[in-house]
């Protein structure tokens, strides 16, 4: 008979989050090489410099007449510059014109060459055609309306940094320089799985017999660590089992960077994922039990020398324990700077009563109101409710140095949307 037990000891998140780091932080997955159509949201895992000059040649930035300036510099309205037309250049084709001379012209097309003699372009606007003759009523100075070689781009400029995350422009210069292929950062592979035998997963059967709660924190988590820029590796549902538990923990860690688990981390006689881990390992549990709120029942092990994460099965229980103490390791490992929260100040609507030593995450509905933001406390409890999180619009975290935050308080609120 498998009885519940306390926690002896809850760990500070800091401490917590700096053990996690202090032991993987300063491992890599290392790099690939993919297509720069299929790079974007990548992190760069090389420094790409450029090998030509963009644009290639001087060229017209306009259609129009490229001219050299000096046979402009008199010309107007009244009195226009009459310039002998001498061929035209076209972009991507040949240039059927020889070079420009004093009084000629050469009929130019955006993007086209400039011929050798012309030092600028004259827009076609400016100009009248008649026949073969060109009369130029505005004067341009010498380069008007021309993209010089390596105006853009000079040969040796360095056009993507290392560690960046790879967005559509960056695509763009990559394909202008002629590189098809660029060195990523490889995604790190998430194994993650929830134990429960009352779970099923979307689409299951739900409501009817011992199984009967839909598992959706496990998709949960996973798009959060899709979106910190790794791979998930789907474990799907595991029983209350010892032996089922530690079995998967071991497939998974030889398959993946990382491992996951959700729930069964809790006191209760059903909860046996520390047990699992303990069984395998002599690191299977580094500690367990942290001091926040939602997420007291968080651990945190080694498995097949990987890391093993043990989420609580309560879905903003998980979601708290993974941004505070998993989600910082993992952006290390993909390269993937964490997107910041907008940060808002407001006045708490009521007071909230806190544990002193224990960090707590408030779920808070802010309104506009003559005198500032309100944010009025949606749940203090209830990790459980996963409504709570999509009716908030943001997060108080209250520092373990409280005893409790007074009613009309300015608080700082993160945004969970802008």
């Amino acid at each position: 008979m498998r009885t519940m037990k306390g926690f002896k000891a809850l760990m500070p998140v800091s401490d917590a989050l700096s053990l996690v780091l202090s032991r993987f932080g300063e491992w890599t997955p290392g790099s690939e090489e993919v297509l720069i159509a299929s790079s974007c949201g990548r992190v760069s895992d090389e420094r790409v410099v450029s090998s030509v000059d963009i644009p290639p040649f001087d060229r017209s930035a306009v259609d129009g007449y490229a001219v050299r300036s000096e046979d402009t510099y008199s010309s107007s309205n009244n009195n226009p510059a009459e310039l002998a037309l001498r061929g035209t250049a076209e972009a991507g084709g040949a240039t059927l014109a020889g070079p420009v001379l004093g009084g000629n012209c050469v009929e130019i097309y955006t993007g086209a060459k400039l011929p050798e003699g012309a030092d600028s372009v004259v827009m076609a606007e400016d100009c009248e055609r008649l026949g073969g003759r060109v009369l130029v009523s505005k004067p341009v100075p010498r380069g008007a309306n021309v993209s010089i070689k390596g105006e853009d781009i000079r040969m040796g400029d360095v056009v993507l940094c290392d560690h960046r995350v790879i967005r559509p422009w960056h695509i763009g210069v990559l394909a202008s320089i002629g590189r098809p292929i660029i060195a990523v950062r490889r995604r790190p592979v998430i194994a993650i799985f929830s134990t429960g035998n009352e779970l099923v997963d979307i689409g299951g059967t739900a409501g009817k017999g011992a199984q009967s709660i839909v598992d959706s924190t496990r998709p949960m988590i996973a798009s959060m660590a899709s979106a910190a820029g790794c791979a998930v590796n789907d474990g799907g549902i595991v029983s209350d089992d010892l032996d089922s538990i530690s079995r998967k923990m071991l497939m998974l860690a030889r398959t993946s960077d990382a491992v996951l688990s959700i729930g069964g981390t809790s006191v209760g006689g059903k909860d046996m994922v520390p047990e699992a881990a303990k069984s395998i390992s002599s690191e299977g549990v580094i500690f367990h039990g942290v001091a926040i709120k939602p997420g007291k029942p968080f651990g945190f092990g080694v498995v097949g020398g990987k890391p093993l994460f043990m989420l609580p099965g309560y879905p903003v229980s998980a979601m708290v324990g993974l941004e505070a103490i998993v989600l910082p390791l993992l952006s290390l490992w993909s390269g993937a700077c964490p997107a910041k929260r907008q940060v808002v100040k407001a006045r708490l609507a009521r007071r909230v009563p806190t544990t002193p030593g224990i960090r707590h995450y408030l779920r808070v509905h802010l309104e506009e109101t003559d005198g500032g933001l309100i944010a009025s406390p949606i749940a203090i409890t209830g990790s459980g409710l996963l409504s709570s999180i999509t009716r908030a619009d943001g997060i108080v975290v209250i520092g373990e140095d409280y005893e409790g935050v007074e009613e009309g308080s300015e608080v700082s609120v993160e945004l969970l949307e802008d």
